[in-house]
């Protein structure tokens, strides 16, 4: 298992838990809502009755302070209605009620419709007999902390996950910066390392034409193909962690080059073809685009076991001004599951492998190419096709930067 995969456990783990935790948050406090409801419920069944007794007894001062007593420490809200509709008491917000005069008393009316249809949807009606035996019906609402405390828990859930995602935001860029600063480090002084010995090969190689008058020898010239090999690696090396230019390029014939260095350097049992638009037009980094085609070739070749074929073909679509290079292979296959998974750092099905080819490839084509890179198709047993993404330079002026000095 990389450690990508482990990673990936430990999330799901923490998020299981975070949700195990959310949930018991959610239901202790919904055992405390219930049991404020009941609460509030028996409080409404006292306040009715007391309200009940207190207008057959109107001048019963005792009565009237009782009610007063249990008005003041209850904050829900109570309507009293007769058979038609019509309000006869209301213990809401004195600020929606206007007097004409000290006898008759006006509502206003769309406020106390809208807090009546919100009691009904709550509660049960509570019946009651007036002053004059009249029938009455009691309705009340939620008091104004119970309604907070019944949307509380997911406020604070929502508090709670907007500062876990910021933090990990936050942490997740704090080590991506990281991990950029020791991986530009630790390329610069590779490249730094190469630049010695390979001016030595150089010189070996000079010396040794001039000795053994070897100026034409192909084993020679294979040698010097190898060196310069070694010195656009350490180029690459020295690029990483700078903003690379990009020039245009005839892609053809960039690949052609690096295809010519590469299948003699790999077994005569796999065939390459180049096909497709040979004059499409991109701006590059040759050095580094070298790299994304060696790692894709690299992984075709490892997938063939014994006989195939891999095809770069290019594309060029008109209409969006783009470029598709696709890489395709007759190898074992990619799984439908491990098409994103093949591009994460430490991901590789080779014992000897690190899993930063396809990492890196990724890296170069869309942060300093601006393009994409992804797996188009994959069947097991019989290949897998890798497709790139470039934008299209033909609204660009030619340079006479067309190419790369062929390497073999």
């Amino acid at each position: 298992m990389n450690p990508y995969q482990k990673k990936r456990r430990w999330k799901i783990f923490l998020l299981v838990f975070a949700i195990v935790i959310g949930s018991a948050s959610v239901f202790y406090s919904g055992f405390f809502v219930k049991k404020m409801e009941r609460e509030e419920a028996a409080q409404f069944q006292l306040r009715v009755k007391v309200l009940e007794a207190q207008m057959k007894m109107y001048d019963n001062e005792q009565l009237t302070g009782v009610f007063d007593l249990i008005k003041k420490n209850t904050k829900m809200g109570i309507i009293i209605v007769r058979p038609d509709s019509s309000i006869l008491w209301d213990g809401l917000d004195s600020t929606k009620t206007m007097y004409k005069d000290d006898e008759k008393r006006v509502y206003d009316s769309l406020y106390f419709v809208r807090q009546l249809a919100k009691m009904k949807e709550q509660h049960p009606p509570a019946r009651m007999i007036g002053s004059e035996g009249e029938p009455l019906i009691a309705y009340y609402k939620d008091s104004f902390i119970l309604t907070q405390l019944r949307y509380f828990p997911y406020i604070q859930l929502g508090v709670v996950a907007l500062f876990v995602l910021a933090a990990y935001v936050a942490f997740s860029q704090a080590r991506k910066a990281e991990q950029d600063q020791v991986w530009v480090g630790m390329a610069k002084e590779t490249a730094h390392q190469l630049g010695t010995p390979i001016s030595s090969l150089m010189a070996w190689v000079e010396l040794i034409k001039s000795r053994f008058d070897a100026e034409d020898d192909p084993l020679v010239a294979e040698m010097e193909n190898d060196i310069h090999r070694l010195e656009i690696i350490t180029d690459r090396f020295s690029k990483v962690g700078s903003k690379p230019i990009l020039e245009d390029h005839i892609v053809y014939v960039v690949i052609q080059n690096f295809v010519d260095y590469f299948k003699v350097r790999t077994s005569d049992k796999i065939n390459f073809s180049i096909t497709g638009d040979n004059q499409v037009r991109a701006l590059l980094s040759v050095p580094l685009f070298d790299w994304v085609i060696e790692n894709l070739l690299k992984n075709a070749a490892n997938a063939i076991e014994n006989e195939g074929t891999i095809t770069i073909n290019i594309i060029e679509n008109l209409a969006k001004e783009e470029v598709f290079i696709d890489v395709s292979d007759t190898g074992k296959g990619i799984p439908r599951s491990k098409f994103d998974t093949v591009f994460q750092p430490g991901y590789t099905t080779r014992k000897r492998g690190w899993g930063l080819g396809l990492s890196l490839t990724k890296r170069i084509v869309e942060n300093y190419h601006k393009g994409q890179i992804f797996v188009k198709d994959s069947e097991l047993g019989k290949g897998t096709t890798f497709r790139i993404i470039l934008k299209s330079s033909i609204t660009y002026e030619p340079t006479t930067n067309t190419g790369v000095p062929r390497m073999g």
